[in-house]
């Protein structure tokens, strides 16, 4: 997989170092965030391929960030949250998340969902256009 440029929002400390760790042994140059406040501040600078945000922020949430950078996000949008309703799949979606992890969940279905971001960017950068939004995650009738 090449690397990509991932902007991670998450304010739990062990989760921020455990995840960044994972992902730059996987080759990836990871940016964080902790709060609300300083992703807004950092991601128009960024120059992400992925943006991974944790939905539950000190200062707000993880959709009304999403909902504030909608013009500028990267290829690939991911939310996580220890929520797993069909309502805050739905919520994730309507906001412009293309997919929505349920924590705790397994490596695998972060490197899946990079791996998806790659083939996306690399298509991006041969001007080629993907739909990423497949709604993965999402209940049947929500497609």
């Amino acid at each position: 997989m090449r690397g990509l440029r991932v902007f991670l929002v998450e304010n739990h400390q062990d989760s921020v170092k455990y995840i960044r760790l994972y992902l730059e042994q996987l080759g990836h140059e990871v940016t964080t965030a902790e709060d609300m406040a300083t992703a807004l501040k950092l991601f128009p600078g960024s120059t992400c391929d992925v943006l991974i945000s944790d939905i539950a922020l000190p200062d707000g949430d993880g959709w009304e960030l999403m909902e504030r950078i909608k013009n500028t996000r990267p290829g690939l949008t991911i939310s996580m949250s220890g929520y797993g309703s069909a309502e805050a799949l739905l919520r994730s979606r309507s906001v412009g998340y293309d997919h929505h992890l349920v924590k705790p969940f397994t490596p695998g279905d972060l490197v899946a969902l990079l791996e998806k971001a790659g083939t996306v960017v690399e298509n991006q950068q041969s001007g080629r256009e993907e739909d990423t939004s497949k709604g993965e995650n999402l209940p049947e009738w929500t497609k």
